[in-house]
């Protein structure tokens, strides 16, 4: 029994070194959430887009309104993609 416990405490330990071991670069790890992050907000900016071109032809939007908010959501879009292709140039990929 004692060898037991004690291959269950050396694999609990394992388990733990492997999970909470940091990459060798603290700034890979930060590019990895930026582009994290970024793609997030893409998703988000997506779905924003669906749901205002939904709500307009639902009737809840007057046309200037609509295109006003479409032109602005399309350009933080591209932004966002600008951002992540740059990091993704200088090789850095989503970690999902």
């Amino acid at each position: 029994m004692d060898t037991g416990i004690v291959a269950g405490i050396a694999l609990f330990l394992a388990c733990v070194a492997f999970i909470f071991w940091p990459e060798r670069s603290p700034f890979v790890q930060a590019d990895k959430t930026t582009v994290d992050s970024l793609q997030e907000r893409k998703e988000a900016i997506y779905a924003n887009l669906r749901d205002l071109n939904f709500e307009f032809l639902a009737g809840k939007y007057p046309e200037q309104d609509y295109q006003e908010q479409r032109t602005i959501l399309e350009a933080e879009a591209s932004t966002v993609i600008a951002e992540m292709d740059r990091l993704e140039s200088r090789g850095v990929r989503r970690t999902r």
